[in-house]
């Protein structure tokens, strides 16, 4: 399972796995894949600054990358405290009734609460750019699409590729005028921001499309071996993987319950491919969720409308920290794609990337008896 992206990249297999956590991340990266950090969650800079060191000292010399959450044009924002004046005190209180309806307590008196994911403002993503770029990452990608050309360019300068999340052909061909290496073909499948066409669909027309101005990531419901054969198959150099992922035995964010899953990583467990939901609660913009009490409440008669990006984040911010400490996993809040119907156990990563090996060798094997038959 080579392609000319492990030879770029300097890695054993074009398996590319976005994850919150530092641990999964570095994990990865000493599998033989490349490991890709988001940084949305990281309000300090400061804070980046000392996981990527973390990053640094436990990935034994090998590469791995940078998410950040930053639209191509700049916007106009204010401080945090600006934007909470924007928040309508009747979602405000209609947060605040359904989390009693669903028995989540309050946070207890001494414990600080979330301000929401401030990663989603520009001038946040941008210092996750200047931090990242002092260590030694090898990829920044972006998940909005592609990042305003200056750091597309200071990217470059720094001799790190960059990669843009595509939902159509249009978008792809946008990211490659800007000057974006990689395009991440993300079909509807996906978990968190996706769009509306299928994978199947969607990573051969984004293939065609760019014609091989830049390399092509297939994502999108992609949890197997075969899966990844398939993305290859139509003319993917790789593959840029997440949900499959959050139920590793490194995945250590979230309250943990006493059978040493997260009280998330227990929702997942027990759910099926269709327990999947695309809307705009959680960060404004349409993202595929864990179907859950939470989102059945907000898709109920009477709920308001979810509000524009970065205000719904930090409008439920502490409502997502709420759920997750009342320990009950089916009143959560957490991305995910379709494949979460097959992510039944908690293994380490290591296993996860032997099994799409082998998987892949698998499914290469049968194609060639199809064709010698």
């Amino acid at each position: 399972m080579r392609t000319e992206l492990c030879d770029r990249f300097g890695i054993e297999y074009p398996i590319f796995v976005f994850t919150p956590s530092e641990k999964v991340a570095a994990a990865v990266t000493k599998a033989g894949g490349l490991g890709v950090l988001g940084c949305v969650r990281f309000n300090d800079a400061d804070d980046l600054e000392n996981v990527l060191q973390w990053m640094d000292a436990n990935t034994d010399g090998k590469p791995y990358g940078v998410d950040i959450v930053m639209p191509a044009k700049i916007p106009t924002e204010g401080t945090s405290v600006d934007i909470n004046k924007l928040i309508p005190q009747t979602h405000r209180d209609f947060v605040e009734k359904t989390l009693a309806d669903l028995g989540v307590p309050p946070l207890p008196d001494d414990e600080a609460k979330s301000e929401g994911v401030l990663g989603w403002l520009h001038s946040v993503a941008r210092s996750h750019v200047e931090v990242a770029l002092r260590h030694p990452i090898k990829l920044i990608a972006n998940a909005l699409g592609s990042p305003p050309k200056d750091v597309i360019d200071q990217s470059h300068d720094a001799g790190v590729p960059v990669a843009a999340l595509a939902g159509s052909a249009k978008h792809a061909l946008r990211h490659v005028e800007n000057g974006v290496d990689i395009v991440v073909a993300q079909g509807h499948e996906a978990g968190g921001h996706t769009g509306e066409i299928g994978s199947m669909v969607l990573w051969p027309e984004i293939v065609d499309a760019v014609d091989g101005r830049a390399s092509v990531l297939a994502a999108g419901g992609i949890g197997t071996g075969r899966q990844v054969a398939a993305a290859l198959a139509l003319g993917a150099q790789g593959v840029w993987m997440g949900s499959a992922f959050l139920t590793a035995a490194e995945y250590d964010l979230g309250v943990r319950t006493a059978g040493g899953a997260s009280v998330i990583q227990e929702a997942m467990l027990a759910a099926t491919s269709s327990d999947t939901v695309r809307r705009r609660i959680y960060t404004g913009k349409p993202a595929r969720l864990l179907k859950s009490r939470w989102t059945e409440a907000w898709d109920a008669e009477g709920a308001p409308e979810p509000l524009p990006m970065p205000l719904q984040n930090i409008l439920v911010s502490e409502a997502h920290q709420r759920m997750n400490e009342a320990k009950d996993p089916s009143a959560v809040a957490m991305p995910v794609g379709q494949i979460v119907g097959r992510m039944n156990e908690i293994r380490p990563v290591a296993d996860i990337i032997a099994e799409l090996v082998s998987g892949f060798e698998g499914a290469t094997r049968h194609l060639d008896a199809v064709r010698d038959s």
